[in-house]
């Protein structure tokens, strides 16, 4: 009895373990994947609004409207577009109908293709750039053309290279009171004709005049301004322009001034457009 009562108690210590982190656990993982999961619906929405046309954006946008059908003929399939692709005119919407087999257009139209890439544009554009250089370094030659350089400004715009050629006081293109064309004019037709004789550009020629001083009950300004478009016409068909070239011929009277005193000499003008290939 004595031994046993002699021997070291046994004590059993128990450590308690805590898992996942301590108070912090694995909550971030779910916060994190959450954060990944958005970032990619976020960029899948960027490209999608990069990859489609407005009227396919709208189709979209009416499929999560509960106001608008998505469809108001049913393509026969199961899908929210019917079983087909959302880049094809025969089931997307387009204006609040969709495509029928009478009105559908090649796929590629139907993803807002217009038949004209921006490298095409680009070019066009930098040839447009290219006759405009060329057409106003001519003014170096002689003083003669020199001087009628001094009637011309250029610029590029969505039709085509604009030549407007205007009159400065006391030095009219036109014979005054007639549609008769001076020698300037005659100058200013050949100068053009030979920078556009290096393109085949269809032309387009608007004629622009004054306001009268005088308002009259029998105004001739449409008249006028289109006689003279014609006049131009004329002289450039002179200078080996081929008539084939010519698109339109048009007067645009006093509408259009450039200057707030529509009196001024300088709205007598014409406008020789160097048309894109694509208008």
């Amino acid at each position: 009895m004595s031994a046993q009562a002699n021997e070291a108690p046994v004590i059993i210590k128990r450590k308690k373990v805590v898992k996942g982190g301590g108070h912090h656990g694995g909550a971030w993982k779910v916060a994190y994947a959450d954060f990944v999961t958005a970032m990619m619906a976020f960029f899948m929405l960027m490209w999608l609004l990069n990859a489609t046309t407005e009227q396919q954006r709208k189709g979209l946008a009416d499929y999560f409207s509960p106001t608008i059908p998505v469809n108001r003929i049913s393509g026969g399939g199961d899908g929210a577009f019917g079983g087909e692709s959302i880049f094809s005119e025969n089931t997307l919407p387009q204006s609040g109908t969709g495509g029928t087999t009478k009105l559908t257009s090649q796929e590629d139209k139907s993803r807002g293709d217009s038949g004209t890439s921006d490298t095409d544009e680009q070019g066009q554009t930098e040839a447009l750039e290219a006759l405009e250089e060329e057409l106003m370094g001519r003014g170096g030659e002689t003083m003669v053309m020199e001087n009628a350089m001094r009637h011309i400004v250029t610029r590029i715009t969505d039709e085509g290279l604009v030549i407007e050629l205007f009159e400065l006081e006391g030095i009219p293109l036109f014979e005054p009171g007639s549609n008769r064309p001076t020698q300037l004019l005659r100058d200013l037709a050949t100068i053009i004709a030979a920078t556009a004789k290096a393109v085949t550009n269809g032309v387009a020629i608007g004629g622009h005049v004054a306001s009268n001083a005088i308002v009259l009950a029998d105004s001739q300004v449409w008249k006028t301004s289109a006689d003279r478009a014609d006049v131009m016409r004329l002289l450039l068909e002179g200078v080996d322009i081929s008539k084939d070239r010519i698109k339109r011929v048009t007067g645009h009277a006093d509408r259009e001034p450039v200057l707030q005193d529509t009196m001024a000499k300088r709205n007598n003008r014409i406008e020789v457009v160097l048309l894109r290939d694509d208008k």
